[in-house]
């Protein structure tokens, strides 16, 4: 819900330099979102075997980390990161967060007894990194709406 707010404010940065920066941080929190929505029904279905969710699961950690470092090459780009610290805490939360799924998802191909709680973590901290971004763009596009308003 956050991240529909911070685009409907958002809505007047529609071009130039500052959209450029919203989108640089407005796309992956909403993949992580959906990473995080994608997960949980995998994690629920009754599956035969754990097996097939420890691959899902890995492929999603996989995917995670090529992404973020994606997201962070993308984000060098943009002036934003003197306002947003996006390359800082949330990656390095959402990189953790990606190894403790992979982690997680070799537990449960192990059938170890941590897998479910490191699983349970990454995509737990998956979705506050999520939220916390949500809120930093949030505020950064209050704070240069009312710059660009009264210049």
């Amino acid at each position: 819900m956050l991240l529909f707010v911070v685009i409907t404010l958002g809505v007047q940065f529609s071009r130039g330099r500052r959209a450029l920066g919203v989108r640089a941080f407005v796309t992956p929190t909403l993949v992580h979102f959906g990473g995080v929505l994608f997960q949980a029904p995998i994690l629920l279905s009754p599956w035969p075997s754990p097996r097939p969710v420890a691959s899902i699961l890995a492929q999603c950690g996989i995917a995670g980390w090529v992404y973020v470092a994606n997201v962070i090459r993308r984000q060098r780009k943009v002036d934003l990161l003197r306002s947003i610290c996006a390359t800082g805490s949330p990656m390095r939360a959402r990189r953790l967060a990606n190894t403790a799924l992979i982690a997680g998802a070799a537990g449960l191909f192990a059938e170890k007894s941590f897998a479910p709680y490191a699983i349970a973590g990454a995509v737990m901290l998956l979705l506050f990194t999520g939220i916390h971004d949500a809120w930093d763009l949030t505020m950064w596009i209050v704070k240069n709406r009312e710059r660009h308003a009264a210049s």
